[in-house]
């Protein structure tokens, strides 16, 4: 298994199990989760995973990067698209951004293998 796949599992795992155990604290994030970003609105889904996708990358969160480029290429997104979002992060939140691109780079070779 690879290690983006591994911290992939990882994510989903751990939302499934804060669901199951703390369903009235989960289930209102997955409700959000839904409407601010998988459903389409005044922004397309795509649009807003992208925008995930870059917030994640200016946070340094693996597990939130793997999710969300799982999630865009499942929607179609482009490795162009992904990593220019990713650009933007670098621009907002600095230097150390551009070094979390490479998890992203990571789960597009991965995913795609």
């Amino acid at each position: 298994m690879s290690d983006m796949q591994k911290t992939l599992d990882e994510a989903v795992e751990t939302a499934a199990t804060l669901g199951k155990e703390y369903t009235g604290l989960m289930g209102p994030f997955g409700v959000l989760k839904r409407h601010s970003v998988e459903n389409d609105g005044a922004l397309k889904s795509k649009t807003k995973r992208l925008i995930a996708l870059a917030l994640a990358v200016a946070n340094g969160c693996e597990w939130c990067i793997a999710l969300h480029v799982k999630g865009l290429m499942d929607v179609g997104a482009t490795k162009d698209e992904m990593i220019e979002a990713c650009f933007v992060s670098v621009l907002m939140a600095g230097g150390p951004a551009v070094f979390h691109i490479r998890l992203v780079l990571d789960a597009i070779e991965e995913y795609t293998e």
